[in-house]
Order: C-alpha cells, then structure tokens, then sequence
C-alpha cells in the first residue's frame, strides 16, 4: 500500500498584487483491495494422468470488482517438464485490462504444523511492481509449483485430498482533494426511536404471553429483526392465532431483554435486569439470552452474548457457559472455556462445582476435549489427584445438581 502526496503551491504575490492568497492540496491514494479463496482437491490420485495442459478450476470468486478462478494442473501444463511437477495458477477469469494486482498461493498442510508452502507478493517489496494481468484469461502462476513425487508423500496430501488457498490484491487508485463543506452529520438514532416505541406500546398489534407475563410487540419489527419472528408472523405455517403467542421454554425476564435488543439494537444493562449487581447474575442472563438469540436467529445479539459471555468466565460459571456454547455451536466461547478450565489453578476447583456435574451430563463429549486440553500443557498430576482424593472424574461431592439454572 502506498500514497503519493500532490501539493500545488502559488506563486508569492507581487507587492503590487492583491494580499490575499491561497494554497490547495490533493492526494493519490494506491492501495490493494484484498480478498481469498480456498480450493479443495478431492480424490487426488484420480485426477493423476488426466494428461500435461488438462486442469481443475475452481469456482469463479469476486476481489477488487474482478472474478477470478484458481487452475491446478496434475500432469504439469507444459509437455517438457514430462509430468514431473504440478502447475498452479491464478487467472483473470472476467473482462478487464491491464489489472494489476498481487498474489499469493498457498498449499496447505494438513498435518496441523502450519508448514504451509507459499508464494507470495505480499509483504515484500517488488522491483517492478504488482503483476499486470493484460486480458481475461491471463495467468499468473508457477509451471513448476510441486515436484509430484514429493507431494505425494507430503503432509500437503491427506485423505487423497489437497487443499490451497489463493490471495488477490487488486491495486487501486483514487485522488482526494479538499473538501469544500464541513458538515457533522449525528450518530444514529434509529434504535431510540423504535425503543421509545416498544416503550409507549402505540401501534402494537401482537402479544406474548412468557411464564405468566404478557409482552406488546409490534408484527412488522419484529419480523424485520428475527426470520424466525417472521415465518411464525407472515410465513405459510404461521401461527393460527398471531395476536396472542405462548412462549414456551423461556422465562419473562430473558424475553423481555430479547425485545429491548431488537427494538434498541442493544444489549439491556444487566445489572438493572436482574437487579443485582452480581457478576454471576450477569453471566447468568447472558446465557439466557445467548439461547434465546439462537432460538430467534439473532446473530448480533449472539455474538454480543457470546463476548461478554468470554469476558465474564469464572471458576462457578465457566462449565454452564462451556456446555451452553457445545450445545448453541459456538466455538470461539467453548475454546475460551476449555483453556481456562485446564489451567492448572483452575482445574480442580471447577469440577468441584455443580456446573461440572451438569457438562457431564449435558455434555460428555467436551469431556474428551478438555483432558486434550490438560494435556497440551503437561499438567497430568492435577487429574490424578483429583482420582486419588475425590473418587470420581470431576472430584464432586453428591449434592444435589442443579440442571439449569433459573433466573429469579
């Protein structure tokens, strides 16, 4: 990425000119617009002896305004390397000319090593500058990527299957001049508008009934928000009676922040939902709310669930948030969940809490991962000792187990 900065400066005034003066600027901005893709060759050995010059090609992807397509070639593309190597190319695959852009192509390894072997433009600097595609067909690429007899017995090859992955930077330009206006437009207050609206109940047209309690809402918001909301709303297997819904499996508090985030576009404050300014009852919400956010398909609030959800981790909350992100499928949580609860500090006051009892339960499979997770750093004694000292895998005690915690 580069700038390249134009100043224009006037000529001094005479002393017999007028006083006043001016001086502009502009500024060409060069930068690549950067996407990739990743093409997976599966059955390998059958595409061997396909003949030199025969190809795979991905599908067609879009960088910079351009599509562009990966070829693989397992029998070479030129007759004199006699089959020796595998070709790999990038290529222009949509109309343009003289597009210039940069490339990387990467042959992954499947091994987990992250030995990857690469061929890049980025990064470095390049002594005639990107690579200039002239037409649609055009290719960049090496005849000789991979000898075949290596590959093959390489970690690039798993399973008769490989995998690469393929970068674009598309170079563009544009000039910026000095602007002639200077006007601060407010942040956005669309959400305080619909807010205000699910506040003063006007216009609704649907209620809700959540363990004993009822809830106004209005049908187009939040089918708008939720295509769960609008299958049960609009959709050909609509409810039969959509101006009062049950909701089942769910309790008022938890419903009633699910409102507030698609009416305000936000998170409520927990502290004042719950009343308590407990730090486990906030975790305890968010759990809540992150099912509830899965239930109606609300990715933001999922992921805003699921961050204070890492951030709020603790010794009693993290096998109940562990189990919730397994079952809701939310891998960066569990990973942040299982690293905490193999530390060695950590370990065995954790599975002394009734929330262990639960992941047991609920989820014996994360098990497994955890001990991989205790493994990685070494730490096998603090397993054992729970073993020798407590009886049983979590070195619990038999109280009673709570299954699922209720908010008050």
């Amino acid at each position: 990425m580069g700038t390249i900065s134009f100043h224009r400066e006037l000529p001094k005034p005479s002393t017999s000119s007028s006083p006043t003066s001016s001086s502009t600027s502009s500024t060409s901005r060069t930068e690549t617009v950067n996407g990739s893709h990743e093409f997976k060759i599966k059955g390998y050995s059958l595409a061997k002896g396909m003949g030199v010059g025969k190809y795979m090609a991905s599908d067609t992807f879009m960088v910079g305004g351009y599509e562009w397509a990966i070829y693989f070639y397992p029998d070479g593309k030129s007759a004199e390397d006699n089959a020796t190597y595998v070709s790999l190319f990038i290529a222009l695959a949509s109309e343009g000319t003289d597009v210039r852009a940069l490339f990387e192509l990467t042959l992954l390894d499947q091994s987990g090593k992250d030995h990857h072997k690469v061929h890049s433009h980025f990064g470095r600097m390049l002594e005639s500058g990107p690579y200039t595609l002239k037409y649609r067909g055009s290719m960049w690429g090496y005849k000789r990527f991979f000898k075949r007899t290596l590959l093959e017995t390489s970690d690039y090859l798993k399973d008769d299957c490989l995998s690469i992955r393929c970068c674009v930077g598309v170079v563009k330009s544009h000039t910026e001049g000095p602007k002639i206006y200077s006007i601060t437009a407010p942040p956005s207050d669309i959400g305080q508008h619909f807010g205000k609206l699910l506040e003063s109940g006007k216009g609704a047209d649907v209620k809700f009934e959540v363990d004993g309690e009822i809830f106004d809402a209005h049908k187009l918001i939040l089918a708008a928000r939720s295509p769960v909301f609008r299958a049960q709303l609009f959709g050909p297997l609509k409810d039969q009676n959509t101006q009062s819904i049950s909701v089942e499996d769910m309790e008022a508090p938890v419903f009633k922040a699910l409102l507030h985030f698609i009416y305000w576009d936000a998170l409520p404050d927990m502290e004042e939902l719950m009343g308590s300014t407990s730090k486990w009852a906030s975790t305890l919400v968010a759990q809540h709310l992150l099912a509830a956010a899965d239930r109606y398909a609300l990715e933001r609030m999922r992921l805003l669930c699921e961050a204070k959800l890492c951030e709020g981790v603790t010794i009693n909350t993290v096998a109940t948030t562990l189990a919730l992100a397994e079952q809701h499928n939310r891998l960066h949580l569990k990973g942040v969940c299982l690293k905490f609860i193999a530390l060695p500090e950590n370990l065995k006051a954790v599975m002394q809490t009734d929330g262990f009892e639960y992941l047991k339960e609920s989820c014996p499979g994360v098990l497994t991962e955890l001990l991989q997770y205790v493994a990685k750093i070494g730490e096998h004694s603090v397993i054992s000792c729970g073993y020798r000292k407590e009886g049983s895998l979590d070195g619990s005690d038999v109280n009673g187990r709570r299954v699922k915690p209720r908010l008050q």
